[in-house]
């Protein structure tokens, strides 16, 4: 198993909620190879009842890894820099609309203050996205990021592209080896992931 011993890992959730679960699993995966986490979830996230599950069963969950701690606001996102709370912050999955806000540096919410905070150090900003206008909208947002240091991508790709020709879904699994090479300043390789 991947070694992240020791790492302070800001793990931030944003509202693509089909994704929940495996963002959960990829935390837990981040917690099995050693990492400590600190949990930040955007406000939507916090709040929104979906077909995909409760939110208070995401947090309470989200909580107990993050050893009773749980970053909800903006006002608690931004000491993350300042007292140096994370080695890496990863924002797992990042929606769409998250990326636009990160590639035109807007900070209006939980999860964009805490992206904020941490790059204030220079630190690496790990992301796993998710959004159904990826090949769309989305695009000159992704290539934006892709162009940006301290940003590394969890591989990624169409998870249905007969379905959802513009939708784009990172590979949750490979969350950990992405981190991993983040810290050491590296992009994963492939970028891009098949899920044929």
């Amino acid at each position: 198993m991947l070694e992240l011993q020791g790492v302070r890992i800001g793990f931030a959730i944003c509202g693509s909620f089909c994704c929940a679960e495996r963002a959960i699993h990829a935390a837990e995966d981040c917690l099995k190879a050693g990492a400590t986490l600190l949990p930040i979830v955007s406000e939507h996230f916090a709040t929104t009842q979906t077909r995909f599950g409760a939110p208070s069963v995401f947090l309470e969950t989200l909580t107990a890894y993050g050893n009773g701690k749980l970053i909800r606001s903006i006002v608690d996102a931004e000491p993350i820099g300042p007292k140096n709370l994370t080695d890496v912050l990863v924002v797992a999955p990042c929606t769409g609309n998250v990326l636009g806000k990160l590639a035109n540096g807007i900070t209006d919410n939980t999860v964009t203050m805490a992206v904020k905070s941490h790059l204030r150090g220079g630190k690496p900003v790990v992301l796993a996205i998710a959004t159904n206008d990826g090949l769309a909208a989305s695009a000159r947002n992704l290539g934006d990021l892709l162009n940006r240091r301290h940003y590394y991508f969890v591989p990624f790709g169409q998870d249905q592209p007969q379905t959802k020709p513009t939708s784009l879904v990172a590979d949750f699994m490979k969350l950990p080896e992405t981190i991993a090479l983040a810290l050491e300043h590296k992009q994963i390789q492939p970028i891009l992931h098949s899920y044929e």
